[in-house]
């Protein structure tokens, strides 16, 4: 077992999994705290490195292209204190992060694990339902349903046409963009992927946002809906096999109930090998099995 314990958080790695606890220090993000404990499987990882600084580093994950639903939404845009994957280390404890480096990185190694994209989620969006207020909008999220309602201070034209419902299987991609100085960010959900372009701020289908700390939990419920579309790098012929006869589009998402059961269960099987319970070609087997219904 490799662990440091920051006042930003703590990570440990058991062979397997990391986990990642947020800590409670000012600095900690709301998103950070709001998500909570999170298991990273050893397969989700592409690599991790310790950054030193002069007053302090930087311990910082790289995980496989598709492996995590907020890494997939948020493609690296988050800042340090609302990345769950970056971690705030004491110069006088950099010894303990290199260590952790070094013991996540034999574990790749031993374990052959590839750096490259990956056709599944390994990790779960989270927990629903979800409701986020921010920005000109609140949005709320229950597995099936999105709905977008306006806040006082909305533009007109888009509080004319009231509350927006959407489908899940009607959306085609989620943008999260966050706010750059004096530039607005947004949560977009597109429908028609070729339409043009509104203004977030007119756009009834966009909640803009305008850097205030509630911000960053639109990329956490944007993660929610994204871990439960269609995975981006899925192998053609399952979306094709999904599909209705003459749909050109990918198929609706399982049940959020499904999705996360079988992801509960990968988590279930590794504590199991780790114990002594199965052996290593039974845990393959039932790991396979597993991967299979994802």
């Amino acid at each position: 077992m490799a662990e440091i314990i920051q006042k930003d958080g703590t990570w440990a790695f058991d062979g397997d999994t990391l986990r990642i606890v947020p800590g409670s220090d000012k600095s900690v993000g709301l998103l950070r705290r709001t998500l909570g404990e999170t298991a990273v499987p050893l397969g989700a990882l592409a690599g991790i490195a310790y950054e030193p600084g002069r007053r302090s580093g930087r311990l910082r994950l790289r995980l496989r292209d598709g492996a995590c639903p907020l890494a997939q939404v948020t493609a690296g845009k988050l800042p340090d204190g609302s990345d769950p994957y970056v971690l705030a280390v004491e110069t006088r404890t950099a010894a303990v992060a290199e260590y952790l480096v070094d013991e996540v990185r034999t574990a790749l190694l031993l374990d052959g694990v590839p750096d490259g994209p990956v056709d599944g989620y390994l990790l779960p969006g989270p927990a629903l339902p979800m409701t986020v207020g921010a920005g000109d909008g609140t949005v709320s999220f229950d597995g099936r349903t999105i709905r977008l309602e306006w806040t006082w201070h909305t533009d007109d034209k888009k509080t004319a046409a009231g509350p927006v419902s959407l489908d899940l299987e009607d959306v085609k991609a989620v943008h999260w963009q966050p706010a750059r100085g004096l530039v607005d960010g947004y949560l977009r959900f597109v429908t028609t992927p070729n339409a043009p372009r509104l203004a977030p701020g007119s756009d009834p289908l966009a909640v803009e946002l305008n850097g205030f700390k509630k911000d960053p939990l639109m990329a956490l419920l944007a993660s929610a809906v994204v871990a439960r579309m269609p995975h981006p790098h899925a192998p053609r012929r399952q979306l094709e096999s999904a599909a209705p006869v003459g749909a050109l589009e990918g198929p609706a998402a399982p049940p959020a109930e499904d999705h996360d059961v079988l992801l509960r269960r990968l988590r279930e099987l590794g504590e199991l090998r780790q114990s002594g319970v199965l052996t290593e070609e039974e845990f393959a087997m039932a790991k396979r099995a597993v991967l299979k219904r994802l």
